[in-house]
């Protein structure tokens, strides 16, 4: 899968971003918090989001280079959106996962004109509550230049105990790789994250919401999952499907999940 990357200057921000596919619409995808670039993982993004290509081009951009030492979602949004602008994009199709999906749920909220439909994975409109048990541990690590630590404690979060365990080594040799760069990067974007709550602005949401969970989530509980789903029902057109046996990361690895992100924004408003 051929894919090509380039960055973005509004003047301000410096965004990374890369793109494949030559279909006439056009997806965006945010992903999720990561301890490195995106950018990295390109070649498999593409791969792994080949059925789109025909019918969109797809768009994927990282968070912005320069970043300020607080940064919320809704600052991610904003700055995000100015790289769209500049690039000449809308009508989009928006697909975010975890902080990605925050991300999302905000431009759909605050930016209607630009936005035909948003699907979101693992994601939460209030983690106010619940910071300090998802991040704070995270977030220890990252201070402490502990990037292996990090790493492990991290994917136990998401992943199932059997992927896991299959992926440990992987993981670990993967945090040999992790500069001081990346692990600031990191806890500027688990800070920004304290004190979240989107459940009053994701009503100005005016596009069909597809939202795919999973209530054995290590990250985001059965319970922060329910209340998402409570926020987000009070849409006209939303609609969801929770998994089972995939974690937090069902968005890597339920079989499914990329046909029914297909489905969703093929399908007729």
């Amino acid at each position: 899968m051929d894919y090509f990357v380039d960055r973005v200057d509004t003047g301000i921000v410096e965004m990374d971003y890369f793109r494949f596919g030559n279909g006439e619409k056009t997806i965006v995808i945010l992903p999720g918090l990561s301890v490195q670039s995106v950018i990295g993982s390109a070649e498999q993004i593409a791969k792994a989001y080949d059925c789109f290509s025909n019918d969109f081009t797809v768009y994927v951009f990282d968070r912005r280079r320069n970043m300020p030492d607080v940064y919320r979602p809704d600052d991610i949004a904003r700055d995000t959106v100015e790289a769209f602008r500049l690039l000449n994009l809308k009508d989009l199709y928006l697909f975010g996962a975890s902080q990605g999906g925050m991300i999302s749920l905000e431009i759909a909220a605050l930016f209607p004109e630009l936005v035909k439909k948003t699907a979101v994975g693992s994601v939460a409109c209030d983690i106010r509550d619940y910071w300090n048990s998802m991040f704070s541990d995270l977030l220890n690590y990252a201070t402490d230049r502990d990037a292996q630590s990090l790493l492990l404690t991290f994917a136990q979060k998401i992943y199932p105990p059997v992927v896991f365990a299959q992926s440990r080594d992987l993981i670990l040799e993967a945090g040999k790789a992790v500069t001081d760069n990346d692990l600031d990067r990191f806890a500027v974007l688990v800070r920004g994250m304290k004190g979240y709550d989107a459940t009053q602005i994701i009503k100005n949401i005016r596009c069909p919401v597809l939202l795919l969970g999973s209530y054995d989530d290590g990250l985001i509980t059965r319970e922060i999952t329910e209340k998402t789903i409570k926020s987000l029902s009070v849409l006209k057109d939303f609609q969801y499907h929770i998994y089972e046996g995939y974690g937090h990361a069902s968005y890597d690895i339920a079989p499914d999940y990329k046909n029914r992100l297909y489905d969703f924004f093929m399908g007729e408003s």
